[in-house]
């Protein structure tokens, strides 16, 4: 793998930077280069024709100085530990940046969930739990629904936890189905708290962003149900959008709603985009998307790849698909002033040179997308109280920490201005100062 590519050397490089700037010493700098436990099982599955498979999976707890791990599980056909790793390292920083009392961990699991059937999907969940149960609990690891995996699927693995404990344990996963003790808001957590932050943004750059004060804290059906209103004015605020999936689609829908003066004008998902410089109305594009799997047979729209949905000269860009969009061979053409990164990794590090030369102002993923375990944390505290907060509750304190994390970032930036930092590294000062300030607490180095 081309090393630019490779998500756990790239977390490194981060680090690296972040301790650069801190002046860390050795010791502190290798703790924090490398996850404290990696876990690699093999998990054996029947299928529906009778016949066993065994899957590989993924469990790594990167550091826990703050707190049990906290990370979601990944299904796709080419999970590999290097991108759990660094997936990892990235929750680390993600839950400190926000203040969670947890440290970062990450799984995954090879294989192809578009090609199993619910019964086998449910058959591995539960395999996936007994093969981990040991190192899994709510006060030592968290999982959490990511890639290819689902609130029912996080269902289904608490369950079988509740199954080998001897009681009902819902704040072992979040994530979960409302029934099961999921939590309000999280269906949209992340590409929510991304618009919080995204505000929050436009206010420290000096553009408007005319918020819908009364909208802010709507759960996503009331706002789906409203109209399409498609901003014509010449201050519209463009957007484009690459990836069509929950976080993407959901951007969609919010950036729409929850601001007079945005217009998306191109959105993509892994067969290609659309561009309509006139705007896409939510409601029509995730209709042709929920009945044909892809947003390219949206009629009146252009259609355009997914490396040019990247270089529309917009205002803000939101890379909401996988890691290694924005690279050294295309940031040169990046035209946003804002980049809302609701995907892990989007960006590598020689990207980040070049955007930062260029004055492109980078929200980096652990701050922008760290909506999800926000109220992932917020999930955990009301199973473990067992009391349960309405829409309205659980959006005003995602607000006040999102809000609070990006000032933070801001802050950093100022006490560094002479280094000429940018918001990445900034947002990395911010968290592990305080993975530091509590391993050396804990006598760990």
């Amino acid at each position: 793998m081309d090393e630019e590519l490779n998500p756990f050397k790239n977390a490194q490089k981060q680090i690296d930077r972040c301790a650069d700037v801190l002046n860390l010493d050795e010791a502190t700098r290798a703790f924090l280069r490398e996850p404290m436990r990696t876990l690699i099982v093999s998990i054996p599955v029947r299928m529906d024709n009778g016949s066993f498979r065994v899957f590989t999976g993924f469990r790594v707890q990167y550091n826990d100085a703050l707190g049990p791990t906290k990370g979601g599980i990944r299904w796709h056909p080419e999970e590999n530990l290097d991108t759990v790793k660094a997936l990892a390292a990235w929750m680390t920083w993600k839950c400190a940046l926000l203040d969670l009392p947890y440290g970062g961990g990450k799984g995954g699991v090879v294989c192809d969930p578009k090609k199993m059937s619910t019964g086998e999907k449910e058959r591995l969940a539960r395999a996936y739990v007994r093969a981990l149960g040991g190192f899994l609990g709510p006060l030592k690891d968290i999982p959490a629904p990511d890639v290819y995996t689902d609130p029912q699927i996080m269902s289904w693995m608490m369950d079988e936890y509740s199954a080998i404990a001897g009681y009902n344990v819902p704040e072992v996963i979040t994530g979960k189905l409302h029934i099961t003790g999921g939590s309000k808001g999280r269906e949209d957590a992340t590409a929510r708290g991304g618009m919080f932050v995204l505000r929050e943004a436009a206010k420290h750059l000096g553009f408007s962003l005319k918020v819908e004060e009364e909208r802010l804290y709507k759960p996503p059906k009331e706002l789906s149900s409203l109209p399409d209103v498609l901003t014509k004015s010449g201050d519209a605020v463009t957007v484009a959008i690459q990836g069509y999936g929950n976080a993407g689609s959901l951007a969609h829908l919010l950036a729409t709603r929850l601001f007079r003066n945005v217009r998306v004008i191109a959105v993509s998902d892994s067969r290609g985009g659309v561009l309509n410089e006139d705007g896409l109305p939510y409601t029509k594009v995730k209709r042709v998307k929920d009945e044909t799997g892809s947003v390219i047979n949206y009629g009146s729209s252009k259609k355009i790849s997914n490396e040019e949905v990247l270089e529309l000269p917009v205002d803000i860009l939101i890379p909401a698909a996988l890691e290694n969009q924005i690279t050294k061979r295309n940031a040169d053409r990046i035209k946003a002033r804002i980049v809302l990164e609701l995907a892990n990794g989007p960006t590598t590090p020689e990207a980040d040179e070049i955007l930062h030369r260029k004055k492109v102002f980078v929200v980096p993923d652990f701050l922008a997308n760290a909506g999800g375990v926000t109220v992932s944390y917020f999930e955990w505290v009301q199973n473990l109280s067992r009391y349960y907060w309405d829409y309205e509750e659980v959006y005003r304190r995602l607000d006040a920490k999102m809000t609070k994390a990006f000032w933070e970032v801001v802050e950093a930036l100022k006490e560094f201005k002479d280094k000429d930092i940018d918001p990445r590294t900034a947002a990395y000062v911010v968290a592990v100062r305080r993975v530091v300030e509590a391993m050396k607490a804990r006598g760990w180095v």
